[in-house]
């Protein structure tokens, strides 16, 4: 066999040097081009040679796998698509609760299951590649890609990204039933200026080592093949342009290996938006020079880099170490032995099959946070004769699926929408749950709501936001509930007839006393296919929640940004006007039942850097039903050399206790995590005293604390 690149029992690292030896400069630039592949597909493969196209599934692929098999050296294309909480855009797929929603089952095992269970229904589609999962902080709850989010807590983001890159990569990416992931946007794009969409972030590098980076530290570790830039700009500086971040520490100091690929047409919004560059070629060569691998539809970025090579403006070492990078990613994915052609058939067994949705069932049923209950729930079906289901996300399929799913924008819509029947809404789920009366009003109408409550025992209102006002260029100047739900709520609090408000939203809203003062409140935000059902239950009381929340809920929008870890050292601890504390805060979230935490120990008081503080503690189930607790150890560093936050979560178990049992929880933390970023950017654990915090959610009253030190 003459071509070396082409034998599979080569090292992968001969097979590049092979093949890239063999390339013409054209051929290395069109690796580096991905391209819309709903826009004249074949002629721009012609024409630019790309090494990947993206937003074509199924047999929409087949012609671009039989122009790379035929092409003249037969370079697989790597096909990507938004397959971010599901096979998003494919009909039919399992659409799994929303990242914001997911993480509030603080279930590492199980987002690892959503990751694995999304790339084997992407298998036979054509596809290979999901841009997820999400690495960003939240930050200013305006901004409206919160709901793409983990939440506001790097150490969270981190577990739960490496759980979702591990389920969709395995151990063997090559493998059939395994797709390559994707860390983004990286990073501090969502520090954001009025909570406004690619705007600039006025963050430091100190601040992004502090907080926005260490996520997309351990998704390197994890083994992320790629990693996707934001949109934003920081210091004057767009993304695409951050040597230091893109090459210098990701890549230098980091040692990724994967490839970089930007975001959508950020090499062109350096010519036509931010206008840093005077034109493609600029653009091309600060890109390529600069550490990114693929650009992601720029169409103008091929002939611009071909310009500016010839020009020397990119030099042969930053062209080949993209290139390497690209075609390492496409080796180790097995396409140069099996290009995943997309076979249709194949799918019909798979796609939103039983087992897949009973994992989306379970999601759902983990990630609801009960975040009040004054004794209403769960429901007692034996002295309930009427149910009023009121509220515009009662029966709102696309409100309730979330972002980037069909019938969301992000795909055309002539793409259509799932299945109807794929979906069960609240609606649905109580109506095959409880068999007495049900009224329902499915608008915000006070009018409807009023007619469809009266004589009711109990009403269920499912209020939220709507999906214009959510996801990429949607960030909003306002958190209220809109459309007449505050008017709504407030006349429904009027009929004295108890309330439960269940919120299907993307993100923490403001609610308004008629909501929080109800008898009790759900979250669910964007819950997924079987959320309606999943309610539905626990109404019912036939599971317990356990959801906890990874984002704390603002009082009012000047509260904005209100999350848990703020550096210590502010005038007073309030707004003269109102409280700083949030309405509900991180970590926050009640059972069906009590538990009760005991006194902690550790394991010592004084440690070395490289030693373990172990936190030991029991809780008791003192109620009379089976419940899963999530006890979060947070870690707090009396005094640092360079002001630091007041306190950070290190560490947490999620167990399940029965009713009457009580059980010891052992949670370890390394020395080395007490660490801080000091004022010269190098993140140190510093000798002294420190607290650790041990409780059921970042609420100073939640917590017992107990005092260690760490030596020289």
């Amino acid at each position: 066999m003459n071509d070396i690149y082409r034998d599979k029992n080569r090292d992968i690292e001969v097979r590049i040097d092979d093949l890239l030896s063999r390339m013409t400069v054209e051929e290395k630039i069109g690796q580096l081009t991905q391209l819309d592949g709903r826009v004249e597909l074949e002629k721009n493969f012609n024409e630019q040679h790309p090494g990947s196209f993206l937003q074509i599934l199924g047999e929409d692929t087949d012609l671009a796998v039989k122009l790379a098999e035929e092409s003249r050296l037969g370079i697989p294309l790597l096909l990507g698509v938004d397959a971010i909480h599901g096979h998003s855009f494919w009909k039919g797929a399992t659409i799994f609760p929303t990242q914001i929603s997911f993480a509030c089952s603080w279930n590492e095992e199980l987002m690892e299951d959503i990751a694995e269970i999304t790339a084997k229904e992407m298998r036979n589609t054509g596809v290979s590649w999901t841009f997820s999962p999400v690495l960003c902080l939240t930050r200013d709850l305006r901004w409206g890609r919160i709901g793409e989010t983990f939440g506001e807590d790097p150490y969270l983001i981190g577990k739960f990204a490496s759980a979702m890159i591990k389920g969709y990569q395995g151990d063997d990416m090559s493998s059939p039933d395994r797709v390559l992931a994707t860390a983004k946007h990286y990073a501090g794009y969502s520090e954001t200026q009025g909570g406004r969409d690619a705007s600039e972030a006025d963050i430091s590098r100190r601040k992004l080592k502090s907080f926005f980076l260490p996520p997309f530290k351990e998704a390197v570790k994890a083994g992320a093949g790629s990693f996707m830039t934001g949109y934003q700009s920081m210091e004057g500086v767009p993304s695409t342009a951050n040597k230091w971040l893109l090459k210098e520490v990701l890549k230098e100091e980091w040692g990724f290996d994967g490839f970089l690929v930007t975001d959508w047409n950020n090499v062109g919004t350096m010519v036509t938006g931010q206008k840093t560059c005077k034109d493609f070629k600029n653009a091309a060569a600060l890109a390529v020079n600069c550490g990114n691998d693929m650009m992601m539809a720029t169409p103008e970025f091929f002939q611009g880099a071909v310009d500016a090579y010839g020009e020397g403006l990119i030099i042969d070492e930053n062209l080949n170490d993209a290139v390497k990078r690209v075609l390492r990613i496409k080796f180790r994915l097995g396409l140069f032995e099996d290009a995943r052609r997309a076979d249709i058939k194949e799918t019909l067994d798979i796609i939103g099959c039983k087992s897949h949705r009973n994992k989306a069932l379970q999601a759902a049923r983990e990630s609801a946070v009960l975040l009040a209950n004054s004794g209403l729930l769960p429901l007692n079906e034996k002295k309930i004769k009427k149910i009023a289901i009121v509220g515009p996300n009662c029966d709102n399929r696309l409100d309730q699926l979330g972002d980037w799913s069909l019938g969301t924008g992000q795909a055309a819509e002539s793409n259509g929408e799932h299945p109807e029947e794929s979906t069960i809404t609240v609606l649905q789920g109580i109506r095959e749950r409880f068999k007495g009366d049900i009224s329902y009003s499915c608008d915000s109408s006070i009018a409807n709501a009023i007619k469809a409550a009266e004589n009711a025992d109990v009403i269920i209102a499912v209020i939220g936001d709507r999906k214009d006002l959510v996801g990429e260029y949607c960030s909003t100047a306002t958190l209220e509930l809109l459309d007449g739900q505050i008017e709504m709520m407030n006349a429904l609090r009027d009929l004295n007839i108890p309330v439960l408000s269940v919120l299907i939203n993307s993100k923490p809203l403001v609610l308004p006393a008629s909501v929080y003062n109800s008898e009790a409140v759900i979250e669910q935000f964007s819950p997924g296919m079987l959320g309606g059902q999943a309610l539905a239950e626990i109404v019912f009381g036939d599971i317990n929640p356990c959801g906890k929340l990874t984002v704390s809920f603002p009082y009012h929008v000047g509260q904005q940004p209100i999350f848990y870890s703020q550096v210590r050292g502010q005038h007073g601890d309030k707004y003269a006007d109102m409280t700083q504390d949030p309405l509900y805060p991180f970590g926050y979230g009640l059972s069906y039942t009590e538990f009760k935490y005991g006194k902690v120990k550790l394991n010592k008081k004084t440690f070395t850097r490289d030693e373990d503080i172990k936190a030991i503690f029991t809780i008791t189930n003192s109620g009379d039903r089976d419940g899963v607790e999530i006890s979060q150890a947070y870690i707090s560093d009396l005094v640092t050399s360079a002001t630091w936050v007041d306190k950070e979560l290190k560490g947490y178990k999620r167990t399940f206790i029965k009713a009457g049992e009580t059980v010891e929880i052992e949670i370890s933390i390394g020395a080395g995590e007490c660490s801080i970023v000091n004022a010269s950017g190098e993140r140190v654990v510093e000798a002294g005293d420190f607290n650790l915090l041990i409780g059921s959610s970042s609420r100073k009253s939640d917590l017992e604390e107990i005092l260690f030190t760490i030596n020289e």
